[in-house]
């Protein structure tokens, strides 16, 4: 059993930006730039109640990011503490993004994320994720994703 995904709260910027920095750097040599969520603004982000922590043994284990957008809820950041790895944590994550779409109403789960990831693309695809489309994403090459609900 999964922990549950709370709100992230105010203060915790620096940390869930640590974690998405951590998780995210071995990104970098393989595609060449920084992914986004690594420069990402992580206290607007929890301003505006985009951001969603993961907690497990007290500790940060994951961040969830959720923006409602009018194509569907976009899942703009997913990542796993490296600690925490292993877990299920990342397919839990989705899992709650797919139940507060439909808590929200919205009719499909949406994603992106780099065509040289190809192992994301992969783990989405397995769960019923299809590909829409690709486009290139502030200097970045992505594939679009969505899961219908």
């Amino acid at each position: 059993m999964n922990p549950p995904l709370r709100l992230a709260r105010p203060g915790e910027a620096p940390a869930i930006r640590a974690m998405v920095r951590a998780a995210y750097a071995h990104y970098v040599p393989l595609i060449g730039i920084e992914p986004l969520p690594m420069v990402d603004d992580y206290a607007a982000r929890i301003a505006a109640g985009q951001a969603w922590v993961l907690e497990q043994d007290g500790q940060m284990a994951g961040l969830l990011v959720l923006e409602d957008t009018p194509e569907g809820l976009l899942l703009d950041n997913i990542a796993v503490a490296e600690a925490a790895r292993g877990q299920g944590h990342g397919r839990a994550m989705i899992a709650f993004a797919e139940a507060e779409a439909r808590r929200r109403g919205q009719p499909c789960l949406w994603l992106y994320t780099n065509e040289k990831m190809t192992e994301n693309i992969a783990l989405y695809t397995r769960l019923g994720f299809v590909e829409l489309r690709r486009e290139e994403k502030s200097g970045r090459h992505a594939v679009i994703m969505e899961k219908r609900l």
